[in-house]
């Protein structure tokens, strides 16, 4: 009996860190994928990757609310990727909220949004470096958000984003992005951040990443996301590492078409001004190969900076 106590004792030196996590309690992760809807093949198979991932659906997209669908009937939470201004005057796509808008046309371009993707549980913005460092504008957008009730996910493009305390100062069920995994969109890079992911949610107990479906991140998933339960890590959506927290269950809206009509903006209220083409993404459009179509080429902005991501 001796024997085996002190074998015990030195297993427990010699085990890898993460076997003692998983001994104790699993620690918890959610992984957002952006910029769904553009891309249908990319979009299916992400929302076939196994477990808890949550998609965030960009507005008005040619696949967007079929996607939705799809995630939600494979019981995927779904969220909102809400397009806001950012600090370079890069364009937006459609549904953005921007500084220029007053606030009637900011909630209604806001409301509907939410109102165009089925089943959406929370928000996380889609560029925003520099509307979310705006108090005034994070605001308008809090108060907005206490009437469906959403929470809200920032996605942290600027360091001195005042998004989540605005947020959380408004009571509103907020969580704020750790990781991303692929702003260079290769294996070993994804491989790097993860490994961070997982890091960080050992430490804290919990850790939000951010993604994309891009092939490289879908091929590295595919191949992770099996191997979570072996490290003593549990995927969950958002909602659930806020349910954590003591914050009121929250549950998918599907709104009715009819709502979205009553919406409708007033013209008086549409920016007059359109937004100029973006010259480096015309660049990179023109350059992209034949079978890569260009209507689903994605701006997409992680910590400042900016990237076109053709697919």
């Amino acid at each position: 009996m001796l024997r085996l106590s002190r074998v015990l004792i030195c297993l427990l030196f010699v085990l890898p860190s993460w076997a003692a996590t998983a001994a104790d309690k699993p620690v918890l992760i959610s992984i957002i994928i952006d910029d769904i809807g553009n891309n249908l093949h990319h979009g299916q198979r992400a929302i076939a990757l196994p477990g808890a991932i949550t998609y965030s659906v960009l507005p008005f997209t040619p696949f967007g609310k079929r996607l939705a669908k799809q995630a939600h009937q494979q019981g995927k939470e779904v969220m909102l990727h809400l397009p806001m201004d950012n600090s370079r005057g890069r364009p937006l796509g459609p549904g953005g909220l921007t500084f220029k808008q007053e606030r009637a046309f900011f909630e209604q371009q806001m409301a509907k949004a939410i109102a165009t993707t089925p089943y959406v549980s929370g928000i996380n913005n889609h560029m925003g470096s520099g509307l979310t460092t705006s108090v005034e504008r994070m605001q308008w957008l809090m108060q907005e958000l206490k009437k469906y009730p959403l929470y809200f996910v920032d996605s942290r493009t600027s360091a001195v984003s005042v998004a989540a305390h605005t947020a959380l100062a408004l009571k509103i069920p907020t969580l704020e992005r750790d990781i991303f995994l692929d702003h260079e969109a290769t294996p070993e890079f994804t491989e790097q951040q993860f490994n961070r992911l997982i890091k960080k949610a050992r430490i804290k107990g919990n850790a939000v990443a951010i993604g994309h479906p891009y092939p490289s991140t879908l091929d590295y998933l595919e191949k992770i996301l099996p191997q979570l339960e072996s490290l003593g890590v549990r995927l969950v959506p958002p909602s659930q590492l806020l349910s954590s927290h003591n914050i009121p269950k929250l549950v998918a809206t599907k709104t009715p078409e009819s709502t979205i009509k009553a919406i409708e903006p007033p013209k008086s209220l549409v920016e007059a001004t359109p937004t100029k083409p973006d010259p480096q993404a015309t660049t990179l459009l023109a350059k992209a190969p034949p079978e890569q179509e260009p209507g689903h080429c994605r701006i997409t902005e992680q910590l400042d900076v900016t990237r076109v991501i053709c697919s």
